[in-house]
């Protein structure tokens, strides 16, 4: 996961998962503590769909 996709690709990661913000890359503080763990949540399973996903190249998993 990743707040700025560019330099994940620059330093040659396979998988990138974009994240929410620099600050807060896996939430949003003005969110309730509800909406958080959905956001949260969706994150991990994303990022867990991205290890499972056979790849031959440089990919960014994008909703």
């Amino acid at each position: 996961m990743c707040t700025i996709v560019p330099i994940s690709q620059t330093v040659g990661a396979n998988r990138i998962i974009p994240a929410i913000a620099i600050p807060h890359p896996l939430g949003d503080p003005s969110r309730t503590p509800e909406e958080e763990k959905v956001i949260r949540r969706r994150l991990v399973e994303k990022a867990l769909a991205a290890l499972q996903t056979e790849i031959e190249e440089q990919t960014v998993f994008v909703d």
